[in-house]
């Protein structure tokens, strides 16, 4: 079982789970941003690693992201560590992707987490917007929030509302910002604005589960 690191108060009223995308760990700035501005809002907030960082950790070498199904079983033991009960689940890029696969089937189980956050998902490669990865997507029940920068490569503001997203999903979009929620500094914004804006999301989403 992989390591569990939390954030806030064990009292806290609602868990936010997050995994890391597929390049870097989850004590990344990203992630630590996200998980201490999680606590600073009152949220608990739960990282963890999928094998394959981990080990990456322990030998300092790179790697490929694990095999899916891997990835999907390791979030399945981490819910199971944490428990259901007022649990929200996501992550960065690939790990709020996986995130929104393990809701799609504990709903099926009927055994569903309370919702899902992704940070900036990875609705297609960069420059093939034809290899969607929106299937699960379209009939997700679970109430869902999706961060996303405007001008993301994964899903752009102008390609994601055409796809048939379920009504369970809200976007919340982060003005010119990059996969990561990084504008260019001709917006006139700054990275943790965005990041602000989205912390302040995801406490209003979390409020309303």
């Amino acid at each position: 079982m992989t390591d569990i690191v939390f954030s806030g108060l064990k009292s806290a009223p609602l868990t936010v789970a997050l995994a890391h995308g597929a390049g870097a760990p989850m004590d990344s700035p990203y992630m630590d941003a996200f998980a201490e501005g999680l606590a600073a809002r009152g949220l608990r907030c739960a990282r963890f690693e999928f094998p394959y960082m981990a080990q990456r950790r322990d030998d300092g070498k790179k790697r490929p992201p694990n095999p899916a199904r891997v990835l999907l079983a390791t979030w399945r033991a981490v819910i199971d560590e944490i428990g259901r009960d007022n649990l929200v689940i996501g992550g960065k890029s690939m790990g709020g992707r996986m995130a929104s696969m393990v809701a799609a089937d504990l709903e099926s189980e009927g055994t569903p987490v309370r919702g899902v956050v992704c940070l900036g998902y990875p609705f297609h490669p960069p420059g093939k917007p034809d290899k969607l990865r929106t299937e699960h997507l379209e009939t997700l029940k679970t109430k869902t929030l999706i961060c996303q920068g405007t001008r993301d490569p994964f899903g752009t503001e102008a390609e994601v509302p055409e796809y048939p997203l379920s009504k369970a999903i809200r976007l919340m979009w982060l003005a010119d910002g990059d996969h990561g929620f990084k504008p260019r500094k001709a917006s006139g914004r700054t990275e943790q604005q965005n990041w602000d804006a989205a912390l302040d999301a995801i406490q209003a989403f979390c409020a309303k589960l």
